[in-house]
């Protein structure tokens, strides 16, 4: 297997964000499907209370890395930064495509390649 290192940074405001654990495991389940990688552990998801911090943070773990997102549901609209990283290659047109079930507003990105430095790539 070539390995690729790609790292996609995903700033998003969003109109609906998911608000129930199940939702967002769903949604990281479908997710890592989309992007055809197979999942090891997870997803695993919390909500924490904590003012100014409210809001869900998910995590899982897949063949080729990890995907990782936490959402500040406070404020309006809500704020989700996610984080793709796998040693396979990788579409981030197919993760802002996934994000639309969310009603974002605002999608901000940052795509890098990690093989040899931290190249970022156009998107």
């Amino acid at each position: 297997m070539v390995l690729f290192h790609k790292h996609l940074i995903i700033r998003a405001e969003l109109d609906k964000p998911p608000m129930d654990l199940e939702e967002i495991k769903t949604w990281m389940k479908d997710l890592v499907n989309e992007i055809d990688m197979n999942i090891l552990m997870g997803p695993y998801a919390v909500y924490s209370e904590m003012p100014g911090n409210r809001g869900i943070t998910a995590v899982a773990i897949i063949e080729t890395s990890h995907i990782t997102c936490h959402v500040w549901d406070e404020k309006s609209p809500a704020l989700m930064q996610l984080d793709v990283y796998t040693c396979s290659t990788l579409d981030p047109y197919e993760v802002t495509e996934a994000l639309k079930v969310f009603e974002p507003t605002k999608i901000e990105m940052k795509f890098i390649d990690r093989e040899y430095n931290l190249m970022e790539l156009p998107v």
